[in-house]
């Protein structure tokens, strides 16, 4: 079965500064990936090269089949985005934030009205859908941009540090909220993140990334047993071994 997102032998630097160097892992249909590692480890250029931001070199990154580079508009229609620094129109109603965003991938009016009632009704925000978004607080803006995401109905999901500024809770029910979306709808998510309780148990893969290199791959419990760890914090050590 074709791969949600393949990354092979992915090395990009910035001059003479290597920001990433071989990097190969997969995200597999239906599953929750965390490209997990600590700040400066290359997880922000990693998304800016898959989402096109920066220019990947060929062959290095494909979503479900297709070459970004070489067919980055068939490539790109399977994917939605959640990028780290907020980007929701704060003058904007929630519900004029995600009619902007249906028309930007040819949504008709009724189809975009519809997407938009579902999600929102998901993510417990119709009944404010009326509201400027700088009306929300941080969590709730989290959402309608995971909601924004959604509208043309991807099959991968890429979020970079969403819950960057958020308490605890907040960022638990948004861990929750999109595990829910893997099992219920059979999205691929690849969630970058620093934070080791994002991840849910051993369903979860994990690419964990370190000076821009991968230094571990598998499910927690594999990379754990791998590497002789007990826990995710301790596989930020020279000890760690890759999984494949």
């Amino acid at each position: 079965m074709t791969l949600a997102l393949d990354v092979t032998g992915l090395t990009y630097s910035f001059g003479a500064k290597r920001a990433l160097d071989d990097v190969s892992f997969s995200v597999e249909r239906a599953s929750f990936t965390a490209l997990l590692g600590p700040n400066g480890a290359g997880k922000t250029t990693f998304f800016s090269l898959a989402t096109r931001l920066f220019d990947a070199p060929a062959e290095t990154i494909r979503i479900f089949g297709r070459d970004i580079r070489r067919h980055p508009g068939e490539a790109l229609a399977q994917l939605g985005v959640v990028f780290q620094e907020p980007t929701l129109d704060l003058d904007l109603s929630v519900v004029q934030n995600l009619r902007y965003a249906a028309a930007l991938h040819g949504l008709r009016p009724a189809a975009a009205a519809q997407r938009i009632e579902r999600e929102l009704t998901r993510f417990g925000l119709f009944e404010r859908r009326n509201v400027k978004a700088r009306s929300l607080n941080g969590g709730h803006r989290r959402r309608i941009e995971i909601a924004r995401a959604l509208m043309h109905e991807p099959a991968l999901l890429l979020l970079d540090e969403p819950t960057v500024g958020l308490d605890a809770p907040t960022r638990r029910q948004l861990v929750d909220l999109v595990h829910r979306l893997c099992r219920e709808d059979g999205i691929a998510v690849l969630w970058t993140t620093h934070l080791v309780d994002e991840l849910d148990g051993d369903g979860d893969r994990v690419v964990l990334l370190q000076d821009g290199g991968v230094k571990a791959r598998g499910t927690v419990a594999e990379v754990l047993a791998a590497a002789g760890a007990v826990d995710l914090h301790s596989l930020f050590t020279p000890a760690a071994v890759a999984v494949s």
